[in-house]
């Protein structure tokens, strides 16, 4: 017997078009007009931090971006093609993201090693006017989405992107600062190399996280023995096998599993019940369940003639003890 619940609930789901998109607009605006401001008084002074700094704001304009886009393909209709929409293409987005991000600060870093050994004069005062400008800007961005973080996982990062990036051009004011009182000339591009670590730093788990996800792996934040330990303990539940779970977007995650119950009861009131558990104990917000009276006479059916078996299947060690139905 099988049965198919969504619930009601849609965890990780985004809201930010009616409440952040005001913010993401003018976080986007301020940002971009930064990065030309940055990236002209970068060649004016000569400074490879200045250029540096506004590269990482440009990438960090391009995850407002995807933050923004990913909030707004969240609302897009599935189609009879396209069944889960087009949520999906906000972990090709993050994917192309991270591999720009790190491309980009292997360029910066290749520049920084060249410059070493012939430091050319920085202009410390405009270095250090134009990165104050940018401290400002990203701070202010910042606080837009200060307080929808803690909601929602899309808004967090747009956060810790525009806060990480308030802290970068404070450490290139720091630079500016030093230039100008000892003349040290090599702590541009020391200052640059070491904008490029935040940046390896801050982008490196966004990019494992985009190449795990287009995968199909468990997202990092759900534990999945721990999903399975919990549909095992349901009472009534003898057995979880098959148990599937995938992002389907970078906000949404999707689950199936084959849960063996064998007593009767209301199977309706059970799948919505453990859908709505899903939901409230890790964030699933899209459960589809397989119910099934007998184990082993789902074992023996065919892989390709509708049985429940699949490559990687698994079946728990024991049965839980004292199962008298379903509540």
């Amino acid at each position: 017997m099988g049965g198919h619940n969504h619930g009601d609930s849609h965890a990780g789901h985004s809201h930010a078009p009616g409440s952040f998109g005001m913010a993401f607009a003018v976080g986007i605006g301020l940002n971009v007009a930064f990065v030309a401001i940055e990236a002209v008084y970068g060649v004016l002074s000569n400074s490879l931090a200045l250029l540096a700094d506004a590269g990482h704001n440009l990438s960090d304009v391009f995850g407002l971006a995807i933050a923004w886009a990913a909030v707004l393909v969240a609302k897009k209709r599935p189609t009879p093609r396209f069944t889960y929409g087009l949520q999906g293409s906000t972990i090709l987005a993050a994917l192309a993201n991270g591999v720009f991000l790190m491309l980009a600060a292997g360029a910066i870093a290749w520049q920084a090693i060249l410059r070493f050994s012939d430091p050319e004069p920085v202009a410390g005062n405009t270095v250090m006017i134009v990165a104050a400008i940018g401290i400002a800007i990203n701070t202010g961005t910042a606080l837009m989405f200060l307080r929808g973080r803690k909601g929602d996982i899309n808004i967090q990062g747009a956060f810790l992107h525009m806060a990480a990036d308030a802290a970068v051009s404070a450490g290139v004011v720091i630079a500016g600062l030093a230039i100008r009182y000892t003349g040290w000339n090599w702590l541009d591009p020391v200052t640059s190399l070491l904008i490029v670590a935040v940046i390896v730093w801050s982008t490196w788990g966004l990019l494992r996280e985009a190449v795990a996800m287009s995968l199909g792996a468990v997202p990092s934040r759900i534990d999945a023995e721990a999903v399975e330990r919990y549909l095992a303990a349901i009472e009534g539940v003898d057995a979880v096998h098959d148990l599937h779970i995938w992002a389907m977007s970078t906000t949404e995650t999707a689950l199936t599993a084959h849960l063996v119950v064998p007593a009767e009861g209301d199977r309706d009131t059970f799948l919505h019940r453990v859908a709505g558990e899903m939901h409230d104990h890790f964030g699933i917000g899209h459960t589809t369940l397989q119910i099934e009276r007998d184990a082993e006479a789902c074992a023996l059916e065919p892989l390709n003639g509708g049985g429940c078996r699949a490559p990687g299947h698994r079946h728990p060690p024991e049965k839980l003890p004292d199962r008298e139905g379903i509540s």
